[in-house]
């Protein structure tokens, strides 16, 4: 059971410092998607909080913009805007097709993509996607009555689950990631149940063809929930960039994932997942960017 004795709703920052000040051991949330399975029993157990301090309501957290070639988005921006949000759905396609499997409706009307982040759950869906669009996120904090930020990537933010680099007091503000037009897109999920499912494994494809539509310009794939933290296949890439896309060359790829599962769980399952998700999701992303490629015939497991 979750309790607590208030529950503030910031107008800006300043004033969520000041609520983070003035209440010892007070809590962030936003959506707070995850704030009661956390504290149910059997999780957290009982959980008396002294506050909740709702940042969702500051303007400066939400809506999303573009310039120079990166997108700007609020850390309260919801996970339906992935959906939803015109810019992103032209801008950055793998958003959306990663959000077809965040959870259910309700669930993406609430949940925001700070949240989700500095949660930093294995499992969390949004973290492969975004890691392919080469994302960035600014903290706050407030020193000395001034407000400042640091920058840093993604990649780096998440160190274990469960686990961020962001400090005490410390607010997720905004995102900045890549804007990528015109690039194929894929999202890969498999999970316990069919209904809000959870992670087992999940992954994220972007490719882009070079002016010829014959050659590998670029492609970007990552991976969650099968090790501790969200991670790029970056030889994967290297591997395909500035090949000819053709099923085997696919297939070879998808073969060099097989170390990257490192859960404590399901190793073999895991394996087996992930090399024909790499496979899926390029040749699905392949066919959002113009080019049918068709998929070997399987052969016997990858485990």
């Amino acid at each position: 059971m979750l309790t607590f004795d208030h529950y503030l709703t910031p107008a800006t920052l300043d004033d969520a410092f000041d609520a983070l000040d003035g209440v010892p051991g007070a809590r962030i949330v936003a959506g707070a998607t995850d704030l009661l399975p956390w504290a149910r029993d059997g999780r957290a157990g009982d959980v008396h909080l002294s506050a909740l301090v709702d940042v969702s309501r500051i303007a400066e957290l939400r809506g999303v913009s573009l310039a120079h070639g990166r997108i700007r988005m609020g850390a309260a921006t919801l996970i339906s805007a992935f959906q939803n949000d015109p810019l992103l759905q032209k801008q950055a396609p793998v958003l959306g097709c990663c959000a077809v499997w965040f959870a259910d409706d309700q669930i993406r009307e609430q949940a925001t993509v700070g949240g989700n982040l500095v949660n930093a759950s294995p499992a969390g869906d949004s973290q492969p996607a975004l890691l392919t669009m080469n994302t960035h996120v600014t903290l706050a904090r407030r020193e000395n009555g001034r407000i400042l930020e640091r920058t840093l990537p993604l990649s780096e933010f998440i160190v274990g689950p469960g686990q961020t680099l962001r400090q005490p007091h410390e607010i997720m503000t905004r995102l900045e990631l890549d804007a990528l037009p015109g690039y194929g897109a894929a999202f890969e999920k498999v999970g316990h149940r069919r209904s809000m499912v959870i992670s087992t494994v999940c992954l994220a494809a972007l490719v882009k063809l070079d002016g010829t539509k014959r050659r590998i310009e670029d492609v970007r794939i990552a991976i969650g929930a099968v090790g501790p933290v969200p991670e790029r296949l970056d030889d994967v890439e290297d591997f395909l960039t500035g090949q000819m896309p053709a099923s085997g060359s696919l297939r070879d790829a998808a073969e060099m994932a097989v170390s990257r599962v490192r859960s404590r769980s399901r190793q073999a399952y895991r394996r087996e997942v992930l090399v024909n998700f790499v496979e899926r999701a390029l040749i699905s992303a392949f066919a959002h960017a113009g080019l049918a490629i068709q998929r070997l015939p399987k052969e016997s497991g990858h485990v």
